[in-house]
Formats: structure tokens, C-alpha cells, sequence
């Protein structure tokens, strides 16, 4: 790689001019305003602690990682340079780079994954599986993360660049039909919804079934909320014995607890997770499925036997 006609080599850190950097690659991450305004002030504090990573293309140096530090810069009076070390990549390269450089010792955004997965698979052509070697991950992982993106909203995916929109009130929303997305972007704006109320806002507008109370969820969010019973509590039925009763509040509670995990793993999962916690996890999960297969297999059984004469 040159600069200037000199080799710029391996982990060689060079100052570049805030002004020669190519921001291209920024649309595959979320601008982020209030990391923005610390990176700012850490600059300002204790200046530049790691280079910013580019790669050259088309004889311009393309930021590749560095984003919000480029930003930060800019707001700082006298900051005309960055350093920086330079990749040799190609255009496909630079978007597996962003992903990985990006993955370790900070909680992936599955959307800026999501918007990296979307250019290789459907902008440069590769297949789902090409993708998945190209990034390390296995090929469900690219499917879910394309998914993840074609089924959300034009005008949330528009808040999401301008950082208008968190990435958990994103995940939430693709969770409803695109046609119902913006009726409860809309809801979550005026109501001033967190994340967590807007997954009771659309457990509920899932559950659904006529126009009325799909209204009311949208117009009294919190409202619906507040009369909606998050657990299932079984109270006392005179019909049945004491033993009956009993497995009816252990069901209860189960099917309570089974939905709630459910949903985290469809629509949260690895991206909820540190590093850390995912040996100390790993043992607990392969119990779940272990167990659950066998309480499936039982309750299979068990609902034969109710049916018999």
C-alpha cells in the first residue's frame, strides 16, 4: 500500500488530513450522538488513545473503522489530523473488516450487521454462504441478520441512520408486519415508549384480532399495558382437586417463563451477551434444550393418555 509513493507498512501509524478521509462506509453504521459528544470530550481530555483504519480504494483512504471518532474530531477547534494505519482490502474486504473489527470486547449492533450482510448478499452478489465464510459465522446467522433488515420500515430504517431511533426500539418493531411498523413507530414517538414497553405494546398488537384493539393499543399504549397481565397467575379453581391446582400454577408459571425466553432468543440472544458470558451460558442452554425435548416427549405423552377411555 503507498502514500505518497512511499510502502506504508503492516501496523504503521501515519497522521491523514480529516478532510482526505472517504466516508462511503459510514452508511453501514449507526450514527450515535451521545457517544459522539464523549469521544468528543476524551479527544479533548487525553487526544487521539487509537489510530482510526483505513484502506485505499480508487486512490482515496476509506475509513473503515474510526467513524464516530472522524465526527467527534470535527466538533474540536484545531484537530485538522487522525491517525491512522492502513489494510490491504477490497471493497468486499472493507465491509467484513468494519464487521470484525467491530465484534470484539463491545456489544454487536445486529443492525449495523444486518446492513453489512445486506451489501454483500444483495448488493455484490455473494451467496448466503459466501457471505458466512467471508464474515465467520455460520449461514442461519447471515439469514437472520438479512431478515432482520427486509422486514423493517422504510422510515425506521431512516431514523436508524440518523440515529433518531435506538437499535432495541428497531428490533422490536421488526418483530410486526412492515404494514403495522409505522403506526407504532408513530405510538412509541408520542408516547415516549422504552423498549421494553414497546415489546409489551407489540406482544399485545400481536395478539390482536380486530381493529378495536389494535386502536386501543396504539392510542392508550400504556393503558393496554396496565390491563394486559404480564404473568400468568393462576388463582384458586374450587373444580379442581389440590393436586390439580397446584400443576395448574407450575404450568403457569412454565409457559410464562418458556414465551419470555422464546422471544429473547428469536429477537435478542447472542447480541444481548458480553464475551464473558457466553462459556458460563454455554452449559445452561444445552440443559434447556435437553430437558425441554424431554418434557416435550412427556407432555406428548401425557395428553395420549388423557384421551383414553
Amino acid at each position: 500500500m503507498t502514500d505518497h509513493g512511499r510502502i506504508w507498512r503492516g501496523e504503521e501509524v501515519r497522521p491523514l488530513l480529516l478532510d482526505a478521509l472517504d466516508e462511503r462506509l459510514q452508511r453501514y453504521r449507526l450514527v450515535q450522538p451521545r457517544l459522539e459528544r464523549a469521544l468528543a470530550r476524551s479527544l479533548e481530555r487525553y487526544g487521539q488513545m487509537s489510530p482510526v483504519v483505513v484502506c485505499v480504494q480508487e486512490q482515496s483512504y476509506v475509513l473503515v473503522d474510526g467513524f464516530k471518532r472522524l465526527r467527534a474530531a470535527r466538533k474540536l477547534k484545531g484537530m485538522e489530523r487522525l491517525d491512522a494505519r492502513c489494510i490491504e482490502v477490497d471493497e468486499q474486504g472493507a465491509k467484513a473488516a468494519i464487521y470484525n473489527l467491530n465484534r470484539t470486547g463491545q456489544r454487536p449492533v445486529e443492525l449495523e450487521e444486518s446492513w453489512i450482510v445486506h451489501a454483500l448478499v444483495r448488493e455484490d452478489g455473494l451467496s448466503q454462504v459466501e457471505a458466512a465464510q467471508l464474515l465467520g459465522r455460520h449461514k442461519s446467522w447471515v439469514n437472520r441478520r438479512l431478515a432482520m433488515l427486509e422486514r423493517l420500515c422504510e422510515a425506521a430504517k431512516a431514523e436508524l441512520r440518523l440515529g433518531l431511533l435506538t437499535p432495541a426500539i428497531a428490533r422490536q418493531l421488526t418483530r410486526l408486519p412492515r404494514g403495522n411498523q409505522e403506526a407504532a413507530l408513530q405510538t412509541t414517538r408520542e408516547s415516549s415508549l422504552t423498549s421494553r414497553e414497546l415489546a409489551g405494546v407489540v406482544d399485545l398488537l400481536l395478539a390482536s384480532s380486530t381493529t378495536e384493539q389494535r386502536d386501543f393499543v396504539l392510542n392508550d399504549p400504556r393503558g393496554a399495558l396496565r390491563q394486559s397481565e404480564e404473568r400468568y397467575i393462576h388463582q384458586w379453581d374450587p373444580r379442581m382437586s389440590t393436586a390439580g391446582n397446584r400443576i395448574a400454577k407450575r404450568l403457569g408459571f412454565l409457559l410464562d417463563s418458556l414465551a419470555k425466553m422464546q422471544t429473547w432468543l428469536r429477537y435478542q440472544g447472542r447480541g444481548d451477551l458480553q464475551a464473558c458470558d457466553v462459556e458460563l451460558l454455554e452449559a445452561g442452554f444445552g440443559r434447556l434444550v435437553g430437558e425441554s425435548r424431554l418434557v416435550a416427549e412427556a407432555t406428548e405423552d401425557f395428553l395420549k393418555e388423557l384421551k383414553l377411555p
